[in-house]
């Protein structure tokens, strides 16, 4: 998986959908790891996302989405604590792909994402690793230290 033509891989962290165990000053654990900035799942996996505002999401940071639309019924975008709204040619774009597009906070996009793996249903996940969101950051440490990560 690629952020661009021609561009390095985007690193993959596990090769399949899991659960977010916690997230918070900045990261999310996952599957006995951590990860420290924003993370992006897929039906093909959790993978490091180059994304650190809401104004960097765009139509090359989700091309990886757009490229797994046929997996894809939902489409979670966590974007931080920021107030943001998708500019109106994207939002056509999820449209033109059939995904439908769910829009909300980071710590709201991560319950609702467990609920529906949990579920099975075709979902994917963009969440944005924010430095200031401390509402899970000390089961965060705690997670990671119980998995000594």
């Amino acid at each position: 998986m690629t952020d661009a033509p021609g561009a390095r891989p985007l690193p993959r962290h596990l090769p399949r959908q899991a659960p977010i165990d916690g997230y918070g000053k900045g990261g999310f654990a996952f599957a006995g790891m951590s990860h420290r900035g924003s993370l992006l799942c897929l039906p093909s996996g959790l993978w490091a996302w180059p994304v650190t505002t809401a104004s960097d999401i765009d139509e090359t940071t989700l091309e990886p989405v757009f490229a797994e639309a046929g997996t894809i019924g939902l489409f979670l975008l966590g974007y931080g604590n920021e107030v943001w709204s998708m500019p109106g040619p994207l939002r056509k774009r999820f449209r033109e792909a059939g995904i439908t597009l769910e829009l909300t906070r980071t710590g709201t996009a991560v319950s609702t994402y467990n609920i529906l793996i949990e579920e099975g249903r075709r979902v994917a996940a963009g969440f944005m690793g924010q430095v200031g969101d401390d509402a899970f950051g000390h089961f965060l440490a705690q997670t990671l230290r119980e998995n000594n990560v």
